[in-house]
């Protein structure tokens, strides 16, 4: 048996929230796959693939997380775990609002990949109303994200404040440069 799970996302930008199901996650298999979505629906997106996925594994590091890798999602999600071999993905369900969107996803993959099951967390409940957008949104209005991200995110937040987000043509990538 596979004791491996993915968790998908588009992670722009990882939240503690986030991270808590990482962690957590990270203690129940022996090995957890971050996936970031390459492309993204959102039109209000702040970071690049490649930047969003430097902040997850600089905080993954930081946090000394060994069974723990980043990878780029670019194809449907059940796809990419027939590739890998992988039979689990995780979820997170903040509020109940969440569960409508999750639901209808998991029954999707499903359908489409009986054999893949879709395992739902609830992140501490410090972090349930914590949202990817939220931090977004604070960032754009110049406040303090300090309490939602983890402390390598709050650099990238911090540099994109600092006048090098897509108001001067690009995202800031995990060496200042822009990736979009």
């Amino acid at each position: 048996m596979n004791r491996t799970a993915i968790y998908p996302g588009t992670f722009d930008p990882l939240t503690l929230g986030h991270f808590d199901l990482i962690v957590r996650s990270a203690a129940l298999f022996e090995k957890v796959i971050v996936v970031v979505a390459g492309v993204s629906a959102k039109a209000t997106g702040m970071f690049g693939v490649e930047a969003r996925m430097a902040m997850i594994g600089e905080s993954i590091e930081g946090a000394g997380i060994a069974n723990v890798e980043v990878d780029r999602l670019d194809c449907l999600l059940v796809d990419y775990c027939r590739k890998r071999g992988v039979g689990v993905v995780v979820r997170g369900l903040r509020v109940y609002s969440d569960f409508e969107y999750e639901f209808q996803m998991a029954l999707t993959n499903r359908k489409l990949a009986p054999e893949i099951e879709t395992l739902f967390m609830m992140p501490n409940e410090n972090y349930s109303y914590v949202t990817a957008s939220t931090i977004r949104e604070i960032t754009r209005y110049g406040g303090d994200t300090r309490a939602f991200v983890p402390e390598v995110v709050q650099r990238y937040l911090d540099a994109y404040r600092g006048g090098r987000g897509p108001q001067t043509g690009g995202d800031v990538g995990s060496t200042g440069a822009f990736d979009r």
